[in-house]
């Protein structure tokens, strides 16, 4: 069965404040968890969040799970929440980082 509810269009500036604020938070993760260079936190950040022009099918269905999650997954793999429980919640330092906007 298809489903034939539009998805909905985003406005381009919250698209792009949002998606800024997703490639900070990976790329923190990356930084912090993965110890990659800042240089290389970045570029990661922007190949698992590239841009997605408006039009663009499911735009932003990345955004479904918080870049914690996604970072986790490419860290720690699959079943990182049963092996590293301690990482299922991210700690206070990057939920910070929304109020550094």
């Amino acid at each position: 069965m298809e489903d034939d509810r539009e998805w909905p269009e985003w406005p381009e500036d919250e698209y792009a404040q949002y998606l800024k604020g997703e490639r900070t938070r990976y790329a923190w993760v990356m930084r912090t968890y993965g110890a990659m260079t800042l240089a290389q936190a970045d570029e990661v950040a922007t190949q698992h969040y590239p841009y997605e022009p408006p039009g663009t099918p499911f735009r932003g269905l990345v955004f479904h799970d918080e870049a914690w999650h996604w970072a986790m997954l490419a860290l720690k793999g699959d079943q990182y929440v049963l092996r590293h429980p301690e990482l299922v919640e991210p700690p206070a330092a990057y939920e910070a980082l929304d109020e550094q906007g």
